[in-house]
């Protein structure tokens, strides 16, 4: 590990965020087992989740029949409530499952940092970067902890469902449904890395500004009688105040481009719902499709773009969590 200065606003691009994440991997495995089981459980609660909808689309078919009589379908609505039973039930295994992993990486990567501050040189420590360092050390444990909850929680259910999403609909609809769920989803994705990257060198410089008061107040606390004794305390207000202006400025900036950012995710997510509604209530208009389809196909992309929409926020975390990191590990 470094020492470099945790103050200067380092570019985006100079973090180590592929080397830092395999720094990670062997803390995850130490419990292979239960990150393996998670990974079933995580697998089952999707296949649930997108169960749902089939279900749902077979009730509305069987109510809207007109050629048999219209009569309570029982086993639908039993296998439409066990369903959504197994996809909560199966979701809160996983957690269970994986939470000794990750509050064990937590505490062992915090004691390794720990161990490694220790081991450092005197000439390091009596630069009395206590402030900063306790701040980066907290923050980046944090991180670590939300890597792995984005990653078993999130992003990897939210692959999962999009594969089941996509087969269903290849399989059994229109191509156009397909064309247009993958663009939906590809224009999303590119529009919320594109904005993401360029914002992020705004959450790196709050970030360093956040250290940097931090460690202004720790240290000069921790010098209080010398503060005192040559009457310096307005200078250290106003060096904090100044230094918390600018944070103030950064974080500004920050919810702003998060707005725009969230706009943008809000105005493709409705664009690609209305145009596959469109397309579904046209196949029932032709008679292609039934109403159990139309809501089938409403259901499976409200179910598909919720996570989705959250994936946005993910990666933006993700990115924060990694740059937390980047400096627990500098």
């Amino acid at each position: 590990m470094s020492t470099r200065t945790h103050y200067t606003d380092a570019p985006h691009k100079d973090r180590h965020d592929l080397s830092n994440l395999r720094r990670i991997v062997p803390f995850l495995w130490e419990y292979k087992g239960r990150v393996l089981i998670a990974m079933a459980f995580l697998v089952l609660a999707k296949v649930a989740t997108v169960g749902v909808p089939l279900v749902l689309k077979e009730i509305v078919d069987m109510m809207d029949s007109k050629s048999v009589q219209l009569v309570l379908p029982v086993s639908l609505l039993l296998a439409y409530g066990a369903l959504r039973l197994a996809n909560v039930m199966f979701s809160e295994l996983r957690d269970t499952i994986f939470a000794k992993v990750r509050y064990r990486a937590m505490r062992n990567l915090s004691r390794e940092v720990l161990n490694h501050l220790y081991s450092l040189s005197l000439q390091f420590h009596l630069e009395r970067r206590t402030g900063g360092i306790s701040r980066d050390l907290e923050r980046g444990t944090r991180g670590v902890s939300s890597i792995m909850n984005y990653l078993v929680f999130n992003i990897i259910p939210t692959a999962a469902e999009f594969a089941l999403v996509a087969f269903l609909l290849l399989g059994d609809y229109s191509m156009v449904f397909t064309v247009v769920t993958f663009s939906t989803v590809l224009v999303y994705i590119g529009f919320t890395l594109s904005v993401t990257n360029w914002r992020m060198h705004i959450r790196h410089r709050m970030n360093r500004l956040d250290s940097k008061a931090n460690a202004m107040a720790v240290d000069g606390l921790i010098n209080y009688e010398t503060v005192k004794y040559f009457n310096n305390d307005p200078y250290e207000i106003n060096r904090y105040d100044d230094t918390l202006d600018e944070w103030e400025g950064a974080a500004v900036k920050s919810q702003a481009s998060m707005s725009l950012l969230n706009f943008g995710q809000g105005s493709i997510i409705a664009l690609g719902v209305t145009l596959m509604m469109f397309y579904a209530t046209q196949g029932v208009v032709d008679g292609e499709m039934s109403i159990g389809d139309l809501v089938l196909v409403n259901a499976l992309m409200l179910q598909l773009f919720i996570p989705l929409n959250f994936l946005g926020i993910i990666y933006r975390s993700m990115m924060h969590s990694l740059a937390d990191i980047d400096l627990m590990f500098s």
